[in-house]
């Protein structure tokens, strides 16, 4: 059987470590993505734009292309694109390539199969992370469209979308994909919204959903040592990141003590349930170019530092607890398992507990830009009555309430649902052998 070339490309596309030692949902998406790829197709060839670390292009077994040839912030990453665009377009009526070929070109030549692979980010929100950021990723995906390759884009949340920015070349581009997959089903409404054209695409779930924890036995150790094993006291994990807060930015630091009220009044309701609280972080960070590598605390922790000293000094509660460790994502999943409840406004530290049958309440988004996608996975993962809404007075209290009355009940729906949710997220990689 021919060798099988895939060239993964798409928003995620970022610098060195951002993908595997940052956000850890990040990586609990690329993993299971690689792995199903593999999975699909056997005798494949990947290569990214993402720059993932050597351990993990050795132990997937996939390589890393410049990030320039997706966007490299630059200043020039718009004309680059445009001259591409040429380019391609002259292949598409001619079947010439033109000797003023480009390495991104030849990488997308090369391929049998591109994907964009661009989360929620595929649309204005692209913005936010450099100038042209959205119209360059649109630009590469026609490009390999207009060079006659299979191009998909998989499991992905779609939009918002300017009224007349992009969106009529998001339009196009979208209705060249042979096949497009989201990873929960609200996309759809939004896509609908903005009149794209609908014919190729499945509504599925998100990889995440197979990211397989840390289980050896020294995790019992590490649950030990933390004072978080579970025992005659339920353990209630508590987890917020700066899109929780009522106003933006979502990176704002400092906070003052206020902003931190509704979250503090959640924690001392759970205290007094009987639970323990264990307050903790679910990003990551590290000093780029240091040697060794180091992973370090990233931007959640001074926020549920923060917390734990407002609950402190409110004074109501007594049983809680902050993890101040710095965990890998394997270990970071293994943790989550083990609580008897959780609260998470970081949506992939929610999936790190769905899918281990942990009931868990979802704290949405308090400020704009609001991301669809945290109600779209409680949709799939059948939890949308879990969604609590931070600028909603006394929600987030209702929910946790709901969530621990019937906790038990919650957790065997889940382990009902979360099989079909896995398969589904599973589909996203089987529709490709269709394509071929």
């Amino acid at each position: 059987m021919r060798k099988m070339n895939i060239l993964i490309i798409g928003q995620c596309t970022l610098h060195w470590g951002r993908m595997e030692f940052g956000n850890i949902g990040n990586y609990y998406i690329i993993e299971p993505f690689v792995k199903e790829l593999k999975a699909v197709f056997p005798n494949c060839e990947i290569k990214t734009t993402m720059q993932m670390s050597s351990d993990f292009c050795n132990r997937e077994g996939i390589a890393v292309v410049p990030m320039e040839l997706y966007y490299g912030w630059t200043g020039h990453d718009r004309i680059q694109a445009m001259t591409e665009m040429e380019i391609a377009r002259e292949y598409s009526e001619t079947g010439i390539m033109t000797n003023n070929s480009t390495p991104y070109i030849a990488e997308v030549q090369k391929a049998d199969l591109v994907i964009d692979f661009s989360g929620d980010i595929w649309g204005d929100n692209a913005d936010f992370l450099g100038e042209d950021r959205f119209y360059v990723g649109l630009c590469k995906d026609r490009v390999a469209q207009l060079l006659g390759k299979k191009t998909v884009m998989i499991a992905g949340s779609p939009g918002p979308f300017s009224g007349d920015k992009n969106l009529e070349f998001a339009k196009e581009v979208f209705s060249h994909f042979d096949l497009v997959t989201n990873r929960e089903s609200i996309s759809r409404s939004v896509l609908s919204s903005y009149g794209f054209d609908l014919t190729n695409l499945y509504d599925l779930a998100c990889p995440a959903f197979l990211f397989e924890p840390k289980r050896e036995r020294d995790m019992q150790t590490l649950l030990e040592t933390e004072g978080i094993s579970q025992g005659e006291t339920p353990v209630v994990g508590f987890i917020i990141c700066g899109w929780n807060f009522l106003t933006g930015p979502f990176d704002k630091w400092p906070r003052v003590d206020e902003e931190y009220t509704i979250f503090a009044e959640a924690v001392e309701y759970i205290d007094s349930l009987g639970a323990k609280v264990c307050l903790m972080s679910h990003s990551n960070g590290f000093v780029p170019g240091k040697k060794p590598f180091e992973l370090i605390h990233g931007r959640d922790y001074p926020v549920i530092k923060q917390l734990q000293k407002v609950v402190k000094e409110r004074g109501i509660a007594k049983n809680v607890m902050a993890l101040d460790g710095v965990y890998d994502t394997w270990t970071t999943k293994g943790i989550i398992g083990n609580f008897d409840m959780l609260v998470s406004g970081r949506i992939h530290a929610a999936v790190a507990g769905l899918s281990q049958y942990v009931p868990t309440v979802i704290i949405d988004y308090g400020h704009e830009p609001k991301a669809h996608k945290l109600k779209g996975f409680a949709i799939e993962a059948g939890v949308e009555d879990y969604v609590a809404d931070p600028a909603s007075d006394k929600d987030l209290i209702y929910k946790i309430d709901k969530c621990w009355k019937n906790r038990q009940e919650y957790a065997s729906e889940l382990a009902l649902q979360i099989p079909k949710t896995k398969q589904k997220a599973k589909q996203n990689f089987e529709l490709l052998k269709s394509l071929f």
